[in-house]
């Protein structure tokens, strides 16, 4: 074996061994919830683009900054699906079906809903922050991006790589999604891509968590371990 396979073996084995047995017995039907994904990303594509859909897309899934807080939120888990303007739709389908398809195999369906609604909430979220700062902060922004519609399904995806990489051991590829959106900011800096890396820290928070409660866990099962007999 090549330094490469062993490389790719290391850093990809354990995903790949969660999402191989799944999708070999039962193909797309494994990951429904990627699937309807696809679909209602692609129909409000197809609605947000004609004169009579845009703003009812709008109305239900299009969340900025200058919104209510009542209405982002109630807003906010459609945007999920929502294809973002700077991004072909081609790009938003693809990014859907790979990412949710993956984490819902390794995950489950509501674990991987649940972390893309607090990666997407997190951006949300840090945008009213980051416009209540300012520009003259270094989290702030201008005023005028309270204007800017949230980044729809890209943060949810960027977080959901990032946790499923820090689960399953894979690591590189976790650092490369970050470094990539770090990036993202130094050489483009706007909303998305700020809202990007609130995400990610949003999900490596999550991440903290469970690392620290699975080692407490262990700590525990060491301790009833070492425990000396009773005596009767």
């Amino acid at each position: 074996m090549t330094t490469l396979a062993r490389w790719a073996r290391a850093e990809w084995g354990a995903l790949y061994a969660a999402v191989r047995g799944p999708l070999a017995e039962r193909r797309w039907r494994a990951a429904p919830m990627a699937v309807a994904a696809v679909c209602l990303t692609a129909v409000l594509h197809v609605v947000h683009n004609q004169s009579w859909g845009y703003q009812a897309v709008q109305d239900v899934g299009g969340v900025r900054a200058a919104d209510p807080l009542w209405v982002a939120l109630l807003r906010t888990p459609l945007s999920l699906f929502v294809p973002a303007l700077d991004l072909p739709v081609w790009g938003a389908l693809v990014q859907i079906l790979l990412v949710f398809g993956i984490a819902e195999l390794c995950l489950g369906r509501w674990r991987t809903l649940a972390l893309a609604y607090v990666a997407t909430l997190a951006g949300t979220l840090y945008a009213r922050l980051g416009i209540w700062l300012g520009p003259d902060s270094p989290l702030g922004l201008p005023a005028s991006d309270a204007r800017v519609v949230d980044t729809g399904p890209s943060a949810a995806v960027v977080g959901l790589a990032v946790f499923v990489g820090w689960r399953y051991r894979a690591r590189v590829t976790a650092s490369v999604v970050i470094g990539a959106m770090v990036a993202e900011v130094v050489l483009k800096e706007n909303l998305a891509g700020k809202e990007h890396l609130a995400a990610i820290a949003a999900v490596l928070v999550v991440c903290a968590a469970g690392e620290l409660r699975q080692r407490r866990s262990r700590d525990r099962a060491g301790s009833g371990s070492g425990a000396p007999p009773s005596q009767s």
